[in-house]
C-alpha cells in the first residue's frame, strides 16, 4: 500500500469514526445490526480465535460492525458472486490511496457541471466506460462507486449480460469520495480474505470456531416487488433450497450461523415456504 504521508491523505476529523459500508446496497443491514447482535451466540465472545464468514457480503454493514466490535474475530472471509463488488473490496483493501485520488478527481469534475443535462451526460459516459469491462481494478472500482452514488436510488442492477443499467439519479452534490470511510474500511479489511464466486465455496473455510452470517438475495414478497439482480445469475427458489442444504452442512460441522431473509408471511399468511424449508431449525429453537 502507498504511504499516505506522501500524497497528503489523512483522516479529516479528529473524533473517532466508526466503519460503515463504502457503497449503498439494497437490503443493507445497517438498520438491523442491533437486532442481529442480539442473536449472536455467546460462544462468539468466548473463543479466542474466531473466524467470521459472509458468503453474500453485499455492502458489508455486518462485516464492518463485527470487525470493529467483536475482538475475538481475528480473521474474516467474505464472498460475493458479483466480481465488480469483490474487486471493489480488494481495491479498498490494497490500493485505497490511489482510489481516493481518482474519486476526488471524478467528484471535482462532476460537481463542476452547472446543469442536470451536463451531469447526466457525464453519468452516461462513465456508465458506458464502466460497461466495457476492460478497466484495471482501481478505475473499475472508482466508477463502481461513482455510479453507485449518482444513479437512481443508489441501486446496483445489471441485465442478463451483466451490464449495469440503472438510470441517472439527478443528484446535484453527492458525496462521491467519502475519504474517511474508505480509510477506516481499508484498515479493517487488512484481516479479510476476499473471494469471488458461488457461496458454497466458503464451506472450505468452516471450522467449529467460525461464525457464518448468511444474507442472500431475498425471496420477493410478490412478483412486482422482485429485485435481486445484483448479478446476471438468478437467485430463485431452487437457490434458496440449495442455501438451506448449505446450512445443513454447516450444522453438521457444528458451525455457528445466522441467516436473514424476507418475511413472506407478512404479505401472504398462507406462504409457508421458509417455515417448511427450515422447519427442523424452527422446531429446535
Amino acid at each position: 500500500m502507498t504511504n499516505n504521508k506522501n500524497i497528503g491523505i489523512k483522516y479529516t476529523q479528529s473524533t473517532k469514526l466508526s466503519a460503515k459500508p463504502f457503497i449503498k446496497w439494497v437490503g443493507g443491514k445497517g438498520q438491523l445490526i442491533s437486532s442481529i447482535e442480539k442473536l449472536l451466540p455467546n460462544e462468539v465472545y468466548g473463543y479466542s480465535n474466531m473466524t467470521y464468514i459472509e458468503p453474500f457480503v453485499g455492502g458489508g454493514a455486518m462485516l464492518f460492525w463485527i470487525l470493529e466490535n467483536v475482538a475475538t474475530v481475528k480473521k474474516a472471509i467474505i464472498n460475493d458472486i458479483n466480481p465488480d463488488l469483490t474487486t471493489a473490496y480488494r481495491t479498498v483493501k490494497e490500493n485505497v490511496y490511489e482510489l481516493i485520488i481518482l474519486l476526488k478527481n471524478i467528484q471535482k469534475e462532476y460537481q463542476s457541471f452547472n446543469s442536470e443535462d451536463s451531469r447526466k451526460e457525464f453519468f452516461l459516459k462513465m456508465r458506458e466506460r464502466y460497461n466495457t469491462k476492460s478497466l484495471e481494478n482501481i478505475e473499475n472500482t472508482a466508477l463502481f462507486i461513482f455510479l453507485n452514488r449518482t444513479c437512481f436510488n443508489g441501486l446496483y442492477r445489471v441485465n442478463s449480460k451483466g451490464l449495469f443499467n440503472v438510470p441517472f439519479g439527478k443528484y446535484t452534490n453527492p458525496t462521491i469520495c467519502d475519504e474517511n470511510t474508505l480509510l477506516i474500511d481499508s484498515e479493517l479489511l487488512q484481516k479479510v480474505e476476499i473471494l469471488t464466486g458461488d457461496f458454497e465455496q466458503t464451506l472450505n473455510y468452516a471450522t467449529e470456531n467460525s461464525l457464518f452470517y448468511l444474507d442472500p438475495p431475498y425471496k420477493p414478497l410478490s412478483q412486482t416487488s422482485s429485485f435481486n439482480s445484483y448479478s446476471k445469475e438468478e437467485f430463485n427458489d431452487a437457490e434458496q433450497i440449495r442455501l438451506k442444504r448449505f446450512c445443513d452442512k454447516l450444522n453438521d460441522r457444528d458451525c455457528m450461523w445466522i441467516l436473514s431473509n424476507s418475511d413472506v408471511k407478512s404479505n401472504d399468511p398462507e406462504n409457508d415456504f421458509f417455515d417448511d424449508l427450515y422447519s427442523h431449525y424452527l422446531n429446535c429453537a
